[in-house]
């Protein structure tokens, strides 16, 4: 025998209705979450492009520095023998 499931009337509307609402609001939770999520994502790769782009400008400042010290030491080198004749 088997009895079909049925709800008893001695539960009340207010029950339902608070399942029914938490219900919702469980699914409007996860669907904001799931967006911060993907704006997240977005986020963090557009950050990592500039992350890349800061490291090259980065490099390329270390070399031109590099050239810069370089050219003051010699210059120095041309004052100081100038100034021992």
């Amino acid at each position: 025998m088997t009895e079909d499931w049925h709800l008893s009337k001695s539960v009340p509307i207010t029950v339902l209705v608070t399942i029914a609402m938490q219900s919702l609001g469980l699914v409007w939770y996860v669907s904001t979450l799931d967006a911060s999520v993907a704006t997240n994502a977005r986020e963090i790769a557009r950050h990592e492009v500039r992350i890349i782009e800061i490291e090259k400008t980065s490099q390329l400042q270390e070399v031109m520095l590099g050239r810069i010290d370089e050219n003051i030491k010699a210059i120095r080198m041309v004052i100081e023998s100038r100034d021992r004749k």
